[in-house]
């Protein structure tokens, strides 16, 4: 069996069964549950996706997926829809991103720490901007998406888990506590994110920044949110400014080595390796606004240890890894003198049972 391989007029047969039996029975008979995530659209009628796809393969495929065979998400049912042709929509609301609940703790720090009501016009402005972000794709929004009651909800999530919030905190996450924790911690430095965020949607800028293949950036490790992040790997990668990066330091008799490891591709890998290095973008993400990338703004560093630097917040420069590297290289060697140097007497007495 081709799991997804549901054409069109299957998906109607399955459609039509649904209607004829009624939801409950169709869910009984092919043993679904209700959709928890998504629902597809057809003549203004929602129906378990989920259901509807797994249902869909006994035409053409010569029997129906059983439920435990395939997921109900984006990855399977949501998408093999999709690709037939109909609309699939979201159950609920994903979840609250880092950049969001940092727009949103910058709006409750202005507020003295307290939550704001969903008629207060701070809150609708935000509701606006939250719906602009491109962290979210649209099969994954309901109609209620970061509306007014949301963002109020959320703004109250985060002032209930402030240290001197006396009372009972409502339900919000770790993450909310986590970003919170943040601007307690460093409050000029997430002012200045929550900054660059709204600067980026304003010009524009953030929404072309569509995630990569292959992103890794969570929203516990990247404190400065997502968005920021792609700007960031989007410089990184300027095959201009790299040549530039490059070009200089060839001319200035240098060698294209790694700043943090020493690591020399062409002495490596010979012709293959020569004149490859990638560039890392120095400048902390919540200082990095809108102006011009400067050559010194870069540094040149080797795969292994630019994905060390990015791995997790806060980042190390370069120097710092360098520093770290050379610490462990000097601890493995002194360890390696304890265990190649003769024993003396006192070491044989110890050993002794």
């Amino acid at each position: 069996m081709h799991k997804g391989a549901i054409t069109q007029g299957s998906v109607l047969k399955a459609i039509a069964e649904y209607d004829q039996l009624g939801r409950e029975e169709f869910l009984a008979k092919y043993g679904f549950g209700e959709a928890r995530s998504y629902v597809v659209v057809h003549d203004g009628r929602e129906y378990d996706s989920k259901a509807i796809a797994g249902v869909a393969h006994q035409w053409g495929q010569g029997r129906a997926l059983r439920s435990d065979e395939f997921s109900g998400g984006k990855e399977h049912a949501a998408a093999w829809l999709k690709r037939a042709g109909f609309q699939v929509k979201a159950v609920k609301n994903p979840d609250w991103a880092r950049d969001e609940i940092i727009l949103a703790c910058q709006l409750v720090r202005e507020n003295g720490w307290k939550g704001l009501d969903a008629q207060d016009a701070r809150v609708v402005e935000l509701s606006g901007l939250l719906q602009l972000l491109p962290i979210h794709h649209e099969a994954e929004r309901n109609e209620k998406f970061r509306n007014p009651n949301g963002v109020a909800r959320k703004t109250f999530d985060i002032a209930t888990r402030h240290p001197e919030y006396q009372g009972k905190p409502t339900n919000g996450g770790a993450l909310d506590v986590a970003v919170l924790m943040d601007f307690l911690d460093r409050p000029d430095e997430m002012a200045g994110v929550a900054r660059l965020i709204r600067q980026g949607i304003a010009a524009g800028e953030l929404q072309t920044l569509a995630p990569t293949e292959g992103e890794e950036v969570d929203d516990f490790s990247a404190r400065e949110g997502r968005l920021l992040m792609r700007r960031h790997q989007a410089r990184e990668r300027n095959k201009s400014l790299r040549k530039k990066k490059i070009a200089s330091v060839i001319h200035g008799g240098g060698r294209l080595a790694c700043e943090a490891c020493g690591f020399d591709f062409e002495e490596v890998y010979g012709d293959r390796g020569a004149g490859y290095i990638e560039c890392h973008h120095v400048v902390p993400l919540h200082e990095a606004g809108e102006g011009r990338t400067k050559l010194s703004d870069l540094a040149l560093i080797c795969a292994n240890c630019h994905r060390m630097i990015h791995r997790r917040a806060p980042w190390p420069t370069p120097g710092e890894l360098r520093a770290s590297i050379e610490r462990k290289y000097a601890a493995d060697r002194r360890a390696a003198e304890v265990i190649a140097r003769p024993r003396s007497a006192v070491d044989e007495q110890i050993l002794k049972p």
